[in-house]
C-alpha cells in the first residue's frame, strides 16, 4: 500500500486522510453541487445506480441521510477526495456499511474527467489502510458491476481478489464480490 497520514477530526479540518497528491474529507451539505455532479455521470448511473439526486435539495438530502448519517452512526463513509493543490474535488472513497454485506465495503466513483489518472487506487489504497489500522477491521470486501473493467483493475491493485456473484437486496442484478482478508 502506498503513504498515506490519517489526519484525524478535528473541528477546523475535516481531512481524514493525506496521500501523495490527495486529501480525503467528509463531505458536507455544501458539497450539494459535487455530488449533483458525480451522481448523474453516465458512468455512475450505469455502474453504480440512478439515485434520483437531480436537485440540491436531492443533494443535501441525499448527503445528510446517506452519507453524513454513516460518520455519525459508523464513525467512517465515502469522504471526498479532493487535489490537495487546489482542492479541486475528484470523486468519493471510502469505507460502507452496506445492507446486504456481511462486512465492510470499500467504494469509490471518479468524475469522468478525472478518470485514468491513478487517483481511484491511491485513494482506495489509503482507505483500505485507514480501514485496517484506524477502524480496526479483518476484512473488507468491495462490489463491483459484471462489466465494470476499471473498477475490478482498482480493487485488484489494492489487494482485493474476485470471491463470487452476489445479488444484493432489492436488486435483480448479479454483481462481483470482491474480499480481503488481514
Amino acid at each position: 500500500m502506498s503513504s498515506f497520514f490519517f489526519l484525524g477530526y478535528n473541528t477546523l479540518m475535516t481531512h481524514i486522510l493525506e496521500t501523495p497528491r490527495l486529501y480525503l474529507r467528509e463531505l458536507t451539505e455544501a458539497d450539494a453541487d459535487f455530488i449533483i455532479q458525480l451522481l448523474n455521470e453516465p458512468a455512475y448511473i450505469i455502474f453504480i445506480g440512478d439515485r434520483g439526486v437531480r436537485t440540491h435539495e436531492d443533494a443535501r438530502t441525499y448527503l445528510r441521510e446517506r452519507i453524513i448519517t454513516s460518520y455519525e452512526k459508523n464513525g467512517f463513509g465515502l469522504y471526498l477526495v479532493e487535489l490537495k493543490d487546489d482542492a479541486t474535488p475528484l470523486g468519493v472513497c471510502g469505507l460502507i456499511n452496506r445492507d446486504g454485506l456481511p462486512d465492510v465495503d470499500i467504494g469509490y466513483a471518479f468524475l469522468s474527467s478525472h478518470r485514468n489518472n491513478g487517483y481511484a487506487t491511491e485513494a482506495a489504497e489509503a482507505v483500505m489502510a485507514f480501514g485496517v489500522h484506524t477502524v480496526g477491521l479483518k476484512r473488507i470486501v468491495a462490489i463491483t458491476a459484471v462489466d465494470n473493467e476499471s473498477s475490478k483493475k482498482v480493487l485488484e491493485k489494492i489487494g482485493l481478489h474476485f470471491e463470487k456473484l452476489i445479488t444484493l437486496p432489492d436488486d435483480d442484478d448479479e454483481i462481483m464480490l470482491f474480499g480481503w482478508d488481514a
